[in-house]
């Protein structure tokens, strides 16, 4: 079964940054890989999200312009970069994969397969 394992959490002031990663380990393929966030008390949001081939990306409107998704397949690993950080950004931030096929990746939680345990986030003066 496909493993996946959140880190590079932590507190950060507003305006600073964080780098999440998001490694996979495993048996088992996948065609994309989610980020999603959950604050105390909200839903959980699709961040961003990334084709582990073409490289094709899609991000939440509150996070366009500050957060950059990348992945290096040689590591197994997607990264999420989070700059210009808000406190409305706190929140615990998960990793997620899709095992079926699409050309362009979706924000919606329902589409994926596998979850990491998700790593804190929290953005405070």
């Amino acid at each position: 079964q496909l493993q996946l394992m959140e880190s590079g959490g932590g507190s950060v002031q507003p305006g600073g940054s964080l780098r999440l990663s998001c490694i996979t380990s495993g048996y088992g393929g996948y065609y994309t890989i989610g980020w999603f966030r959950q604050a105390p008390g909200k839903e959980r949001e699709g961040v961003s999200c990334i084709v582990k081939y073409s490289g094709r990306t899609t991000y939440a409107d509150s996070v366009k312009g500050r957060f950059t998704i990348s992945r290096d397949n040689t590591k197994n690993t997607v990264y999420l970069q989070m700059t210009s950080l808000k406190p409305e950004d706190t929140a615990v931030y998960s990793c997620a994969a899709r095992s079926v096929y699409s050309i362009n990746c979706q924000n919606s939680e329902g589409a994926y397969d596998y979850w990491g345990q998700g790593t804190q986030v929290t953005v405070s003066s």
